[in-house]
């Protein structure tokens, strides 16, 4: 394998850091945020083509950071593997799938509070409606519940980063290196990445549904985490399926 960065984590990483430069210099973030981060579907600002774009967008330096470490770490040994174009399709469809199952789960947290609001006699089209305006009803305090944070920020809560993407790619270094070790920055303890990355995995599951935060800020869209971890598993699978029946005697 030739050493340093491969071609397709280069331009990835050229690509996160010119969208973060634009987010920082351009109409204070606001503008970028508007156009490129992922909206859930019913809120106005929604477009098609953020499913594409949040990949590329980040909230802060740290988030950035933090991504595009480990995309270089774990996607170059994975790019050396796959080749440049396998890569890049294999990357897309990771965050493809982790935006898909991120949105699956707030439509699950946005219906489940519609559904106790309208049982509670409030309007549909009343509640949509102050929502698409950024606002909420402290009428709905009460009737929430525990459910009110969810419900609201399923609606007017924004996705942005590559981390769905590189769960995917975490996935793949886990399944080509198994043997290599790993470390977290908190628990500078070497563990081989069969064992470290389904770890990783289990505590992101569990953050999402408990809504209880262990390493990662209490914003981080968890179950993003999972789906890309999810369809980078499923890629690699049937990937190395299919490449096993081109061998295979009938």
């Amino acid at each position: 394998m030739r050493q340093g960065i491969t071609d397709a984590v280069k331009h990835l990483l050229i690509i996160n850091v010119v969208m973060f430069i634009g987010t920082m210099t351009i109409g204070n973030g606001e503008a970028f945020y508007q156009w490129f981060a992922l909206y859930f579907p019913q809120n106005p600002n929604f477009q098609p083509w953020q499913i594409l774009t949040h990949m590329f967008m980040h909230g802060g330096f740290m988030h950035i950071a933090f991504n595009m470490f480990a995309l270089w770490m774990f996607g170059t040994a994975v790019e050396q593997i796959f080749g440049w174009k396998k890569f890049i399709i294999f990357y897309l469809l990771s965050g493809f799938g982790a935006a898909l199952i991120q949105l699956a789960f707030l439509y699950f947290q946005y219906n489940m509070g519609l559904t106790t609001l309208i049982d509670s006699g409030v309007s549909q089209t009343e509640v949509v409606s102050i929502l698409s305006e950024g606002k909420y009803s402290t009428a709905w305090v009460p009737l929430l519940g525990d459910q009110f944070d969810s419900f609201v920020s399923a609606f007017n809560g924004t996705m942005v980063g590559a981390s769905g993407a590189i769960m995917g790619v975490l996935v793949a270094f886990g399944m080509l290196f198994p043997e290599s070790k790993l470390m977290l920055i908190f628990l500078p303890v070497p563990i081989k990445a069969k064992y470290f990355i389904p770890s990783i995995i289990a505590l992101d599951l569990f953050s999402a549904i408990s809504g209880s935060s262990i390493f990662s800020p209490s914003n981080t869209a968890f179950m993003a985490h999972v789906g890309g971890a999810l369809t980078g598993f499923l890629l690699m699978y049937f990937w190395k399926k299919n490449e096993n029946d081109k061998y295979r005697w009938n």
